[in-house]
């Protein structure tokens, strides 16, 4: 049900009194501390969370956003971010090497790796000093601390320096939103040291480069650092216990991937387990163990098997919230849990961990509080984008998933190697394949999904996405005009093959 409207009530007494730390409530929380009151409290401050904040805010709610690190959470600080710009780099140094290649003399050419991450922290630092600005705002109350649900709707929030003196405050809404985030998943025998086994959070915080390493795990983020490692030069190896690497990506995407890397000297093994690590006497190095008796000498270990989300302490004794096997809070699909009032979103459920899908989550949790049309979350069609080079970028079914859902289909897929575009940047590694439902007659007719390997392909993926989502047909999409020379041509020329008007593709 939508909020009362009294909630939305703001006067400059009541932001006073709430920037003073003083009461707004009526009634006492689970400790006999007074509560104070909000429309919504959100615990968690990355972009599911403080989406809501900001989107609640600009409605007019009085919001209260718990936080025990910085708000950003670990895309803006651990994660998407400064990930991108390890990328970056790796892409510029790339990009210098062959600088003959465009006429351009350039010699004497390094990577130095700490001005990199010198400029990784002033982008990240730029960004969270506008993430903060813009939820003061929105009016957000922010509160430093680790926040629990407790029931009656009352979170509890403990300040830094639990067990010294850290500040204890209960704030209380009609409407609780969980939004805790997620941490690093480990695997047995590769305990995260720091030093030779990092995990996501550990390797963009590296002042120096290793000679090699291997990453264990191939999918979208190993993939990403793999990939960043390898152009600066480090001797990657990928360990991979499924088929193959980037698994959810249609096979012939992932293939372009696959070949790319191994051109570039990154070795691949896939359908292997790992057993465990044995550090050098000197601790300079490792071995790992894996596959049936195999060891690879290496100087680091980047473990990269996923998330795990954050929900230790995060449900207090006397709620009804559940929470899975694997730790997931289980919500339906409008985001609420089993309590009434309380919403989980983000990292925090088992919908697919993207910084924008946590955006739309909180969207559509707060069109629902605003008595609003709310839509669910449509996570088959949801766009996916991996920053490898080649970048990757898709929507909707792979051919594979197409099929073993039931779906006779017609595909159509075309190299950016003929594109001028892709020419004129020297990127011509990659394809763009279309995937649709086989009407009656065999011709394609509804577009079921759209994956791409190749330049830029990551900021080429909005056509392909509105057409899966929107269902439009391939005769539909096809009278539309691509402009050229752009590298967007080869899906609009792909399209039209598919809908058997090719200029350029059979």
């Amino acid at each position: 049900m939508p909020l009362l409207r009294a909630y939305v009530v703001w006067s400059p007494k009541l932001e006073a009194r709430a920037a003073a730390g003083q009461s707004q409530a009526e009634g006492r929380g689970g400790g006999g501390l007074t509560a104070e009151q909000f429309d919504v409290v959100v615990i968690g401050g990355g972009p599911a969370g403080y989406a809501a904040a900001l989107y609640g805010g600009l409605a007019g709610l009085r919001i209260a956003l718990v936080e025990k690190d910085k708000v950003g959470g670990t895309c803006l600080h651990r994660g998407c971010i400064p990930a991108k710009e390890l990328l970056e780099t790796a892409a510029v140094y790339r990009t210098v090497k062959r600088a003959k290649d465009y006429g351009i003399s350039a010699s004497a050419i390094a990577v130095d790796f700490a001005a990199s991450q010198a400029r990784k922290r002033k982008v990240v630092e730029q960004q969270h000093k506008g993430l903060q600005g813009l939820l003061k705002r929105r009016k957000v109350v922010t509160y430093g601390g680790t926040g629990a649900l407790h029931p009656g709707r009352v979170v509890r929030v403990v300040g830094p320096g639990e067990g010294s003196g850290g500040e204890v405050v209960d704030l209380r809404a009609p409407a609780v939103l969980l939004a805790a985030g997620s941490v690093p998943r480990t695997v047995p025998g590769f305990a995260i040291d720091g030093r030779l086994v990092l995990s996501s959070d550990e390797v963009l915080e590296l002042e120096s480069l290793p000679s090699t390493a291997a990453v264990i795990g191939g999918g979208a983020i190993g993939c990403e650092f793999a990939s960043a490692l390898s152009d600066m030069g480090v001797q990657v190896t990928i360990l991979e216990v499924l088929p193959k690497i980037l698994p959810g990506v249609d096979g012939d995407v992932s293939d372009v991937v696959a070949k790319s890397f191994a051109k570039r000297g990154i070795a691949i093994r896939t359908g292997v387990r790992v057993h465990g690590h044995t550090p050098a006497p000197d601790g300079s190095s490792t071995t790992v163990h894996f596959g049936e008796g195999e060891d690879l000498a290496v100087d680091l270990v980047v473990v990269s098997v996923g998330r795990r989300p954050s929900s230790e302490g995060l449900i207090g004794p006397g709620c009804s919230v559940e929470v899975d096997e694997r730790g997931f809070v289980k919500v339906d699909e409008l985001m609420q849990t089993s309590e009434q009032g309380v919403y989980a979103l983000g990292d925090l459920v088992a919908t697919p961990g993207l910084a924008h899908v946590g955006y739309a989550e909180a969207m559509l949790v707060l069109d629902q509080l605003l008595g609003r049309p709310a839509v669910p979350v449509d996570y088959a069609k949801v766009p996916w984008c991996v920053y490898t080079f080649p970048e990757v970028a898709f929507a909707g079914y792979s051919e594979e998933a197409a099929r073993e859902a039931g779906y006779e289909v017609v595909t159509k897929k075309d190299s950016f190697v003929g594109n001028g575009r892709a020419a004129i940047v020297g990127e011509a590694e990659g394809l763009v394949k279309i995937i649709a439902e086989r009407q009656g007659d065999g011709t394609a007719g509804k577009i079921l999904g759209v994956h791409m390997a190749g330049p830029w392909v990551t900021e080429q993926l909005g056509q392909g996405y509105l057409a899966v989502n929107w269902e439009a047909t391939a005769d539909e999409v096809a009278h539309l005009v691509q402009p050229h020379p752009s590298l967007s041509e080869v899906f609009g020329e792909t399209m039209l093959a598919l809908a058997g008007k090719g200029l350029h593709v059979g």
